[in-house]
């Protein structure tokens, strides 16, 4: 065989894909059955510094929640990886593209069709494990409260809200991407980064309250130890609300959201339930601390960098042929040049969307380590503004409440914890000096 059919691009981009895809799924799995073996090796006894504040049954509990979800994802992540070759190499996605031009030719029907039937498709794919999930998982282990009705209400309002948003801004990408040019992955990336801004704002005043009912604060000494929380701090925020979040789980948390002037606080009612009002001001005092640290800030701009090279590296594989041949797609190309070829660009969308995952797969460990830096942080300025004790005792309840485990596997928690381990954390807080 000819040196140059061996080394032809695509067949690089194809090996290197299989290469990927097949390491990547190695190392997951290797590292779902470490955190496997680890939990249940230390199932029988409750951590020492934990042991009079966790009771062994809620250990337990803890560790069994986490194995199953893990061998769940060993399912999903088998899974994952055949619907990735079924897309890409064993051709799927090249016989819808194919059936899609032969039934609507070519033209921007066809690509939101295309996008459209790939989300549909994938969406039904992802269905029996993610009700398996919700219905036998979290119901297990007393998680779960939705009941038939809500969940099928929830799965309405967001095909009807993915519909109504989703097909406008993929036709204006789309748009973008045939009629501005070469330049074009930059005007599309401006385009996308205004929108995802206008989503901060427009999210919790319109979108979040379709799926959950979010009532003013009543507790007026929470409020009033919250708000003169924020004045400490320096923060303001559009109001305080409390979320019905215990209609769907048993799960407790709270967060912030919203941008400039349309931020809130939300507190799921599940949170307020089981933390008493020192507890819940420490906790309110570390996400405060995220926002003194500007970490919300460094991720928004992470993200616009990100995203600049995305769109950037696909603007020019979109130009490659090789990039769909590599990856099992035939591109609509005309060889005769009187005569237009219908557009790749949904095509190219995809196909990026399905693979830059597969490589950068291997760089997540960096994210997870910086997004505990960024908790430590926050975990200090709240000791610093609260109580450490209160900030010590709500977490212990949150880790008890939502069946975290104690005892997760060192090399796991490296690859995928955004958020420091117990132990780590409540040691950090004794001696708060910065990573």
């Amino acid at each position: 065989m000819p040196t140059s059919d061996v080394f032809s691009p695509d067949m690089a981009l194809t090996l290197a894909f299989a290469i990927a895809l097949s390491l990547g799924l190695v190392l997951k799995f290797w590292l779902a059955t470490r955190q496997i073996r680890h939990v249940a090796r230390h199932r029988s006894a409750v951590p020492t510094p934990f042991a009079e504040r966790i009771a062994l049954a809620a250990h337990q509990k803890a560790a069994d929640y986490t194995i199953t979800k893990a061998r769940l994802g060993l399912l999903e992540m088998a899974l994952g990886a055949a619907v990735l070759l079924g897309w890409t190499l064993l051709g799927g996605l090249d016989a819808l593209n194919q059936a899609l031009l032969n039934a609507l030719g070519g033209g921007m029907w066809q690509q939101l069709a295309l996008l459209t039937a790939f989300a549909t498709i994938s969406g039904l794919i992802d269905l029996p494990l993610s009700l398996y999930q919700t219905c036998v998982v979290e119901e297990r282990f007393g998680f779960n409260k939705m009941t038939w009705r809500l969940w099928v209400a929830d799965a309405l309002k967001g095909l009807l809200v993915g519909a109504l948003i989703g097909l406008p801004i993929a036709a204006l990408i789309l748009w973008i991407m045939g009629a501005t040019g070469p330049l074009w992955w930059l005007w599309a990336w401006c385009f996308w980064m205004g929108f995802n801004l206008l989503l901060m704002v427009v999210y919790p005043t319109f979108i979040a309250p379709l799926f959950n009912k979010f009532q003013p604060l009543e507790d007026e000494s929470l409020k009033a130890r919250v708000t003169a929380l924020m004045q400490r701090c320096g923060f303001s925020a559009k109001g305080l609300f409390v979320m019905d979040g215990s209609r769907r789980s048993a799960h407790a948390n709270a967060y912030f959201t919203g941008f400039g002037a349309a931020k809130r606080v939300v507190f799921y009612d599940t949170l307020l339930r089981q933390l008493a009002p020192g507890e819940v001001e420490a906790v309110l005092a570390h996400e405060l601390g995220h926002f003194k640290h500007r970490h919300i800030i460094q991720r928004i701009v992470t993200l616009f960098a990100m995203s600049l090279a995305g769109f950037a590296l696909l603007g020019w594989l979109s130009n490659q042929v090789w990039f769909y041949t590599g990856l099992g797609v035939r591109p609509s190309i005309s060889l005769d040049p009187a005569m237009a070829a219908a557009p790749n660009d949904a095509l190219a969308l995809l196909l990026f969307m399905l693979v830059v995952p597969v490589f950068t797969f291997f760089i997540s460990p960096l994210f997870s380590q910086l997004s505990r830096r960024h908790e430590f942080q926050a975990d200090a300025y709240a000791v610093a503004q609260a109580s450490g004790a209160d900030l010590s005792s709500a977490l212990l309840k949150l880790y008890e409440d939502n069946a975290s485990t104690l005892t997760p596997d060192p090399v796991y928690v490296k690859f995928y914890y955004s958020h420091p381990p117990a132990t780590e954390r409540l040691a950090r807080m004794h001696t708060p000096s910065l990573p």
